[in-house]
């Protein structure tokens, strides 16, 4: 294995595979470069002498500009990078839509069809309560159900514990209701108790209202304040949606029903080289099977957003991807916040320098096949392929954003690590082999052999079999741990 990687032949850049010490000579093509400081792993080496303010070249795209002259072979980063990034852009659509040559496998994994036509991955019995108060008294319904009944016949029990549901107001209030709605319709969810307290802004009739439709046979509702022995009742109305679902019996479904979200944190300097890549991979197979992907975490699409906006299907999905790009930028501004404070201090740890290049590494998570559509933050998906979401980067609000989407599970690559899970199955994918022997209580999958002479055509079609499997009922890391969690978006005031 090279000591080095060189990503384009554009690149005026390499990044290290490995800890390199000064004095070390690079043999890159027919040139000897010797390095004039060590550079950690993942981190940049200048090949050629690059002037002040001429571009740094990676990804064959610009990330930045010197803001010194970079000698050839020394360390390229923060101290001596600045991102080219400014202000809110004018885009013009310049379609650049390449077909996916991919065969189609007719591919199934085994899951459940639900009464209403939707697919879920997981059986499991959920309480969504709808104000952050009677969070503690789920807890103690699910205890209490458990100590009179053994849910062995089904995937899970969880109650989705947040802190939101009352004091809000505007977009905030419309939010919590529109999340925890698709949560309660979510076809991973074999039985939904829907918890109230009584007196919250999103009071369960509003709350009714809001959700629109549900499967009488799947969900329930409980306020307690309506009632004397909350606890009584809510065990009660569990057996009655356990006794339902436990009937529910997995059976072979066609690929192209599998929905996936594509997500990455704690990403390094190998993310976009690793395990992005791999997920863009996955996105191409999974869309020629006729299945849906979708990608988020606006904040880092920018400086790499032309990319996406070009292999938009028409000019009406492009129109709707300027305003997805825009819009945040100026959600940023009207807090009086720099658009582009990132990456942040783990990312720039791992060897990523500035936005333009996480966000090109980012991006590469959706592969290159066509963006047939671009959803506001809380909307459903509608058309299969390549969808983009309009959510932040922060894992668990982006995640949770992906799954209410109607995603069955979120593949999350990381390059430092992470234990937390949304409440669909959420995946993690190491970019570097160290962490996954580091953290196997953590990773699921490593992508850091694609960088130890493992063609991407093997890993592709191991990881494939890999997703199949954890759609078929394999649990991941954090199932097994209980590490369930969500986060709504919050952008106003609390009273």
């Amino acid at each position: 294995m090279k000591p080095y990687i060189k990503i384009n032949e554009k690149d005026n850049v390499v990044v290290a595979l490995k800890d390199l010490d000064a004095g070390i000579v690079l043999v890159i093509g027919n040139e000897e470069i010797e390095l004039k400081e060590s550079v950690k792993r993942g981190h940049k080496i200048a090949l050629v002498e690059i002037q002040k303010e001429y571009d740094i070249i990676k990804y064959g795209y610009a990330i930045g500009y010197a803001t010194c002259d970079i000698h050839k072979g020394t360390w390229v980063h923060t101290h001596n990078v600045k991102t080219n990034l400014d202000g809110v852009l004018d885009y013009t659509f310049e379609q650049d839509i390449h077909p996916l040559h991919i065969e189609n496998k007719n591919l199934n994994f085994k899951g459940y069809k639900r009464e209403y036509g939707k697919i879920g991955i997981r059986n499991e019995l959920w309480i969504v309560p709808t104000v952050g108060c009677v969070n503690g008294i789920g807890e103690l319904i699910i205890k209490r159900f458990k100590e009179e009944v053994n849910p062995k016949d089904i995937d899970g029990i969880e109650v989705f514990k947040h802190n939101y549901g009352c004091s809000q107001l505007g977009d905030d209030h419309k939010n919590t209701q529109t999340i925890l709605g698709n949560m309660v319709n979510h076809p991973n969810a074999g039985g939904v108790l829907v918890l109230g307290l009584g007196c919250e802004n999103n009071y369960m009739e509003s709350f009714k209202e809001n959700l629109a439709s549900y499967n009488e046979k799947r969900v329930r509702f409980l306020v307690a304040q309506e009632v004397e022995d909350e606890i009584k009742i809510g065990v009660k109305l569990l057996k009655e949606l356990y006794e339902h679902m436990k009937k529910d019996k997995r059976e072979e479904i066609s690929l192209s029903e599998l929905k996936i979200g594509l997500k990455c944190g704690g990403s390094d300097g190998f993310s976009g080289i690793t395990a992005n890549p791999l997920l863009g991979a996955f996105s191409d197979f999974l869309i020629a099977q006729g299945g849906t992907t979708i990608l988020t975490e606006v904040p880092e699409m920018f400086g790499a957003e032309t990319i996406l906006m070009n292999r938009c299907m028409d000019e009406e999905i492009f129109n709707k991807t300027v305003s997805l790009i825009n819009d945040f930028k100026s959600y940023f501004m009207k807090y009086n916040q720099p658009v582009y404070e990132n990456p942040s201090p783990g990312n720039k740890a791992g060897g990523i320098t500035t936005l333009e290049d996480k966000s090109l590494g980012c991006t590469q998570k959706g592969g290159s096949a066509p963006v047939v559509d671009v959803l506001k933050y809380g909307e459903v998906l509608k058309n299969k392929g390549l969808n983009l979401l309009s959510a932040p980067g922060n894992d668990l609000v982006a995640a949770t954003a992906l799954a209410a989407s109607g995603c069955h599970m979120v593949l999350f690559t990381t390059g430092r690590g992470t234990p937390f899970g949304s409440f669909v199955p959420t995946m993690k994918i190491a970019t570097n082999s160290q962490l996954y022997k580091q953290k196997p209580h953590w990773i699921d999958y490593n992508a850091g052999v694609l960088i130890e002479d493992t063609s991407m055509d093997v890993v592709l079609k191991d990881f494939v079999d890999y997703v199949i499997k954890v759609a078929s009922g394999n649990f991941v890391n954090n199932e097994k741990n209980d590490f369930r969690e969500i986060a709504i978006f919050k952008t106003g005031v609390t009273l």
